[in-house]
């Protein structure tokens, strides 16, 4: 994930000198991709990563130099070098990276403020920034998918950026620095994702580290359970909500999306069936139940289990016990969650890494 979401609860906290640190470029391979960002906050604190640990102590010099000019600056390191006298510091990575520094000013964070607001409502922005021939930030707009607007850009918006803005939207291009001859420039562009929600039913001690898990890799966590006694913050502090309740009760109140992911592991046959009838004909992202298929076809009256029904649940590891399982699931979301936005042969790669259940 890119980190923007952590960035910008960080944010809240500090209001002064910070800057934020965006990969626009990569030629070759890298630690991370085009899109990726951090934040150096004034008080020292640093939000994220964006290598192994290779650059962030030189970015903490050019912040510096950043914040003194009050401008943006793009800072290019060349990790393919393997000696010591790199930047590659015998890592042997093969990638030059492009790092756009930012010293976020009242503008910024006023537009960066607006982003959180819609990515917290379940809005995806689109964000196109126009680089300069030193690989400044000249201009930026912000698009919703609903196509409000909102950034900094000088004079009128010209009409062929709200249409290059709309067509990006529809294609969800990769992230990275393009040129558009219509417009005689290069532009970054990004598109941020609401965080993605992992709804887990079932509250008992095997959820507890799928729960820490899913929220560290970036998920927003809500568990459920009927049992008052094990649907508690003490026992799930990483969840973002709780909620207790019987799954009639519970599931109308979710608002379902194609952009969540679901867990069934109640360990309760009644229970377990019931989700699986209310939820089938829902578009979800994922949806997992956690036992044998031959359970999972006994929940469902000994039908044939649906494409979009994953049981077991998780990759093919051999995972035994609730952290290994927990792995195995995580690990999954997190290969479906790339998988929608790679291209077919990009998407038999990802599939390729490693056998998942059918």
């Amino acid at each position: 994930m890119d980190g923007i979401h952590e960035i910008l609860d960080a944010m809240d906290g500090s209001i002064n000198d910070n800057v934020l640190a965006t990969i626009i470029r990569v030629e070759g391979s890298a630690y991370r991709k085009e899109g990726t960002s951090m934040l150096f906050r004034g008080d020292g604190k640093q939000i994220g990563l964006l290598s192994a640990g290779c650059l962030e102590t030189d970015l903490s010099y050019q912040v510096q130099d950043v914040l003194n000019q009050r401008t943006t600056k793009t800072v290019v390191y060349d990790l393919r070098d393997e000696d010591d006298l790199s930047w590659g510091q015998g890592a042997g990575c093969n990638g030059v990276i492009s790092v756009l520094l930012e010293p976020i000013d009242a503008c910024l964070r006023e537009h960066l403020s607006k982003l959180k607001f819609h990515l917290n409502n379940g809005n995806r922005v689109t964000v196109i920034k126009r680089l300069a021939a030193d690989d400044s930030v000249s201009d930026y707009l912000f698009m919703t998918d609903d196509q409000q607007l909102f950034g900094k850009w000088h004079g009128r918006v010209p009409s062929q950026i709200k249409k290059l803005l709309n067509d990006i939207q529809q294609t969800s291009p990769n992230s990275g620095v393009t040129f558009f001859s219509r417009l005689s420039a290069e532009f970054y562009i990004h598109c941020f994702e609401p965080k993605p929600r992992l709804i887990v039913f079932g509250a008992g001690r095997d959820a507890v580290p799928l729960v820490k898990m899913a929220s560290q890799a970036g998920f927003s966590v809500l568990v459920s359970d009927w049992r008052s006694s094990l649907c508690k913050e003490e026992f799930f502090p990483d969840a973002d909500q709780l909620i207790e309740g019987f799954p009639g009760e519970v599931v109308p109140m979710l608002a379902l999306s194609k952009l969540d992911s679901i867990i069934i592991l109640t360990h309760h046959f009644h229970w377990d069936r019931e989700l699986l009838n209310l939820l089938k004909g829902q578009k979800l992202r994922y949806l997992g139940v956690l036992g044998s298929k031959a359970r999972t076809q006994r929940l469902l009256d000994g039908r044939e289990i649906p494409p979009e029904i994953n049981s077991p649940v998780g990759l093919r590891i051999g995972a035994e016990g609730p952290e290994e399982i927990a792995v195995s699931i995580v690990a999954e979301l997190i290969q479906r969650q790339r998988l929608k936005r790679q291209r077919p042969e990009q998407v038999r790669q990802l599939k390729g890494a490693g056998p998942i259940y059918d």
